[in-house]
Order: C-alpha cells, then sequence, then structure tokens
C-alpha cells in the first residue's frame, strides 16, 4: 500500500466508526447490495463530484497538483464497458477463456466457490482470473471462500480497461496473487448489511463480525494496519450507497502489479 497519508488520516475514522459499545456478535448472514454499474458515474467523461471534492481536500497534502490527480481519475469515467467473453465453458458466473485464462462476469452467491472448484478441476492450467463485469455478491461468507481458493491456487487477478468491480467483488480482485488493473479500470465499495439490519459500526472493533475481514485482508497481504485503514474506507459510505474510483485510487490502499499480462485487445479478440 502506498497511502500511507491516507492510512493516517484514517486512523480518527477508524476510532469514530467503531466508537459504539460493543454488541452480541451473531453468525447472521452478511449481505453486500448488488452495485449496478453507472450509477456513480455520472455525465460521461466527467469526475464524480464527491470524489473531487476529497480529491481537493487531499490536493494540500499531495506531491501532484489537483489538475493532475483529477485527470488520472478521470479515466476510468471515459471508458466504455468492457466487452463479456463468450468463452469455451461455463461455471456460474465464470467464464472459461482459454486454458490458462477464466473471467468473471455476475454476482458470486452462495454456489460459486463449488462452481470456481470445478471450474478449476476441468482446467487446471487457470492462472489468471480477468474480472469484467463484478457487480458483488449475494452471499459474503461464500465469497471470502472462494477469495481464499483464488489466493491459495496463486492465481493473478486483472481488471481490464472497462472492467468494473463492485462492492463484495473487490474481495475476490484482493484475492490474487499478483493484482493488475489497467488505466480505466472502476471500483466501488460501501459498508456491509447483515441479515439482522446491522452494518460493521454496530459491532465493536474486535467483533468476528468485524474481525474476518480484518484477517481475511492481512490473508490478502496486508499488515494490521494497512488492512484497518482499508476497511474503514469502505464502511465510512453507507450500504446503500458506492464509492467509485478508478486503478489509480486503489493503488492507494493496496499493492497493483504494474505489468499488465493481458491486453483488453486480446479479451475482444476472444469475443469474436
Amino acid at each position: 500500500m502506498r497511502a500511507f497519508a491516507s492510512i493516517s488520516a484514517l486512523a480518527i475514522l477508524t476510532s469514530a466508526l467503531f466508537g459504539a459499545g460493543p454488541v452480541a456478535a451473531r453468525d447472521g448472514r452478511i449481505s453486500y447490495e448488488l452495485v449496478e454499474a453507472g450509477t456513480g458515474s455520472g455525465p460521461a467523461g466527467l469526475v464524480d463530484p464527491s470524489y473531487a471534492e476529497q480529491v481537493a481536500l487531499a490536493a494540500a497534502d499531495e506531491e501532484k497538483s489537483l489538475a493532475q490527480e483529477a485527470q488520472q481519475q478521470a479515466a476510468f469515467w471515459q471508458s466504455a464497458p468492457a466487452g463479456i467473453p463468450r468463452g469455451i465453458a461455463r461455471y456460474g458466473p465464470f467464464r472459461v477463456i482459454d486454458g490458462t485464462h477464466a473471467a468473471l462476469v455476475d454476482a458470486t452467491d452462495s454456489r460459486s466457490p463449488e462452481q470456481f472448484a470445478a471450474l478449476l478441476r476441468d482446467y487446471p492450467n487457470i492462472s489468471e482470473l480477468e474480472m469484467i463485469e463484478c457487480p458483488g455478491t449475494e452471499d459474503d461468507l461464500a465469497n471470502l471462500r472462494l477469495g481464499r481458493m483464488i489466493r491459495a491456487r496463486g492465481l493473478t487477478t486483472h481488471v481490464p480497461t472497462g472492467g468494473s468491480v463492485r462492492s463484495g467483488a473487490v474481495e475476490l480482485f484482493l484475492a490474487g496473487r499478483l493484482r493488475y488493473a489497467d488505466p480505466g479500470s472502476e471500483f466501488a465499495v460501501h459498508a456491509w448489511l447483515d441479515d439482522t439490519g446491522r452494518t460493521p459500526r454496530d459491532y465493536a472493533a474486535n467483533a468476528p463480525e468485524n474481525r474476518r475481514y480484518l484477517d481475511y485482508y492481512q490473508q490478502m497481504g496486508m499488515d494490521l494496519r494497512e488492512a484497518q485503514a482499508f476497511y474503514a474506507m469502505t464502511n465510512a459510505i453507507p450500504f446503500e450507497s458506492a464509492r467509485w474510483f478508478g486503478a489509480e485510487e486503489m493503488a492507494r490502499w493496496v499493492r497493483l502489479d504494474r505489468t499488465r499480462s493481458w491486453t483488453s485487445t486480446q479479451l475482444t479478440l476472444l469475443q469474436r
């Protein structure tokens, strides 16, 4: 993670989010709202105003000028959505592109870990997961299991130009041993809601409902401080809303690898 200034700023936010007294831990199902594409994009080619305001506030502490920051972050608003690969086989929300590449093109649910296991059984040389159209998950606990499967297999995760990774799908992107996010890719995050109507701030910081995410992020390569900062950032956004940003902003929170291993042009050719 490269956003040390952001981490320091969110130390106060983390305290505020978890300042309430402990709530009895429950094993209720955790949910992420499926975030529809374009719900936060505004007019084509323009930076989201709420994000522009955040950039302006941070600009004083940044080496880059506000104009440079806005130009980099505006790239994902201007990108056309990546096409959905037809693939040679389908396993729930997954498409097999070829012997070494699979794609995620829909929301995950309780069946997704089993479907992904079947994909890997039938195509054992899959080494990279292309994240094309990923609105989130309908079962977050199953989604975290799926992320651990991706990590254990040592797969690379890649969001091509026009690719969209939203809500619970962000956890799957983080699972990559190598993570690529091309210019023009987009992400959206927000807080979760459990089946009792509670959010992360309704539980103590060390409650199982919150620890499962901090533990997961550390298993995906973050240290505790990085995990806490990233988790606080996502939980600052209400469940019903979303914070949208591009690859440049994601690189402030998590380590991204800079060399693209699978281009959007190649993906386009495979769709024909």
